[in-house]
């Protein structure tokens, strides 16, 4: 290597290696661009609805299966939740549908 032009080289690593690594922790951590969550946004509370009943009992079991269960078939287990009818009405006059 000259001296003239091998520095340069040997500089160009550590110098990307800085530039890389500046840039993907911009990236992901956004921080120019975050915010004040507990300031800027509200969050309201309601009561919990629903209801805890008890179905069923089974004490001794021996068994290492459930029975009824799906985990192999997930299509099955997944479903699509389709929003309100006014809110489907709602996003095909604004142009989403």
């Amino acid at each position: 290597m000259s001296d003239d032009g091998g520095l340069w080289l040997l500089l160009l690593g550590p110098t990307g290696a800085g530039a890389l690594y500046w840039a993907l922790y911009r990236y992901y951590r956004n921080t120019d661009k975050s915010h004040a969550f507990e300031r800027e946004t509200t969050v309201e509370a309601r009561p919990v609805t629903g209801s805890d009943v008890k179905v069923d009992r089974i004490e001794g079991t021996r068994q290492s299966r459930i029975r009824g269960e799906n985990t192999s078939a997930w299509r099955a287990r997944v479903r699509r939740v389709e929003p309100p009818p006014d809110q489907q009405l709602a996003g095909r006059e604004a142009g989403d549908g």
